[in-house]
């Protein structure tokens, strides 16, 4: 199961305070359901593997934000999604099909920070779509960015890979998990 939280309402430029607004969002909003999940599973008998939260792509949240990295919201992210007792958290992701703003290239270059730092957060990015075509700087970064991930964590398995995914035509308001 997957809760979808918009995050909108949380932009500010002070990055501490919107790490403070995003962490009190999610564990307002998504305190039972982990129990909710399991009261369905118990109800029906049927298994619900992950439990998840999806939040605002994470480039437009702090976009408003005065800072060059964007890593103190995936932990804040993370700390949510393990205090809320969650698989996964989704939604540190850019959607750059039709162009690239700053806060979404300060996104790309935290990934790998991002995920390295943490063990919940899952992040996207759309580089294409059949409608606005092929943002080949975005194509160009997020090479060197997946390797970055993956030399980064290959004493484990180069896990942080599996919380990475890159897209061309993504579904709208369905952030990758």
């Amino acid at each position: 199961i997957t809760m979808g939280i918009s995050l909108l309402d949380c932009c500010d430029p002070d990055l501490k305070t919107c790490c403070d607004k995003i962490y009190r969002k999610i564990t307002r909003c998504a305190k039972d359901l982990v129990k909710v999940g399991e009261d369905i599973e118990k109800e029906f008998g049927i298994p619900i593997v992950n439990k998840r939260i999806s939040v605002t792509p994470i480039s437009i949240v702090a976009g408003s934000c005065e800072t060059d990295s964007y890593v103190e919201i995936a932990k804040t992210l993370d700390a949510a999604a393990i205090t809320c007792g969650v698989n996964f958290i989704g939604g540190y992701s850019a959607l750059v099909s039709k162009g690239m703003t700053k806060a979404d290239e300060l996104l790309i270059r935290s990934i790998p920070m991002a995920l390295c730092r943490t063990e919940r957060v899952c992040s996207s990015v759309n580089l294409a779509s059949t409608k606005t075509g092929i943002n080949m700087d975005a194509v160009k970064l997020m090479g060197e960015i997946l390797l970055e991930v993956a030399e980064q964590s290959k004493d484990r398995d180069s896990v942080d890979c599996m919380k990475l995914v890159v897209f061309c035509n993504a579904p709208d308001d369905n952030p990758f998990m």
